[in-house]
């Protein structure tokens, strides 16, 4: 049995910021399946209680970047606005769907505008902007009439072709690693400990809203004390990080996770020999930034497997996806 079918199956659940549910309840019925019993939080995040009185919650985001429609040209194609920090020259040229209110389904690309180059000498130094760049809508529209009569309106949402691949060398390339990737730990984790016949005081929490900062402010049991947060691990060149090796993040955007934790994580990950890197990122913030924010009176730390090219064609690897697992398994003992 390949248990990475799960994770392509989540992954191929159009679920941008704002757009989760069915993503979620995807991962409802699987903790269901397992014989657990998952809840739903006001705001529609997905917690699931690995035994009684959890004093640690491990959290992953299920939301993803995308689009939102937010006007109709007058060629009947479409303007947008971004959800979450989507990298316009990442996503050029790719495929997209629009989810409409009355849940038809429509395809188009996002492109720059004039962007045949045998039209257009400025293709290649042009700037990619919200203002320079629509979605073609793969339908037989030619004003803002037509399209709006198809049932497409401002407000729908814009989701993109993820690309999934997992090969034969272990890597596995796909939009939204970040953090379908997470999601997959943590469902992997609970899955595990059920077939290990154990009860342990763990809250797995699967955010919704991480991409625009406040996924991870709420909803947690009452009785957490620390939050291990499960995301993307960064690479670049100024990280050790790589895509086969547990990430373990000492201070990103909004400062340094708790010391003591972190120690905790590196010593476990020294005493089980598993390939770690710690690493800092500057241009990151994650669940726990946001429970911390929110006055969240938790021990925060961060840890995920290496993901590269993030924001853009990301590519991890199943060595990274299981030292995270394993770290996590370790840190529960």
């Amino acid at each position: 049995m390949n248990h990475y079918d799960k994770l392509r199956e989540l992954v191929e659940i159009d679920s941008p910021t704002g757009f989760t549910a069915n993503a979620c309840k995807y991962i409802f019925d699987y903790f269901k399946s397992l014989g657990y019993n998952p809840e739903y939080t006001n705001k529609g995040a997905v917690k699931c209680a690995l035994g009684d009185s959890p004093t640690i919650a491990m959290a992953a985001h299920v939301d993803t970047l995308g689009a939102i429609v937010s006007g109709i040209q007058k060629d009947g194609h479409l303007k947008f606005s971004l959800l979450g920090g989507l990298s316009l020259n990442g996503f050029e040229g790719e495929y997209c769907r629009i989810h409409t209110h009355d849940g038809k389904l429509y395809s188009g690309t996002l492109l720059l505008k004039d962007p045949s180059v045998h039209a257009n000498k400025e293709t290649n130094s042009k700037q990619r902007s919200l203002e320079s760049m629509f979605i073609r809508l793969d339908e037989e529209v030619a004003s803002a009439d037509d399209t709006k009569k198809l049932g497409i309106a401002n407000g729908d949402i814009i989701a993109f072709d993820t690309k999934y691949q997992e090969l034969e060398s272990g890597f596995i390339k796909s939009r939204f690693m970040d953090n379908k990737a997470g999601c997959y730990v943590l469902m992997d984790l609970a899955r595990r400990l059920k077939e290990e016949g154990r009860s342990v005081p763990v809250e797995l929490f699967f955010s919704n809203y991480e991409e625009v900062g406040h996924g991870g402010t709420c909803g947690y049991a009452p009785t957490i004390q620390e939050l291990l947060v499960i995301d993307m691990g960064v690479i670049g060149d100024a990280c050790e990080g790589k895509e086969t090796t547990c990430s373990i993040c000492a201070k990103d955007s909004s400062g340094p996770y708790d010391y003591d934790f972190r120690k905790k994580l590196v010593d476990l990950a020294e005493k089980n020999k598993l390939p770690y890197a710690v690493d800092i990122y500057p241009y990151y913030g994650s669940d726990g930034s946001a429970a911390l924010r929110a006055g969240n009176d938790f021990r925060v730390g961060l840890i995920g497997p290496g993901v590269a090219a993030s924001h853009g064609m990301e590519r991890t690897h199943k060595k990274g996806v299981e030292a995270t697992i394993e770290l996590c398994m370790a840190f529960i003992r």
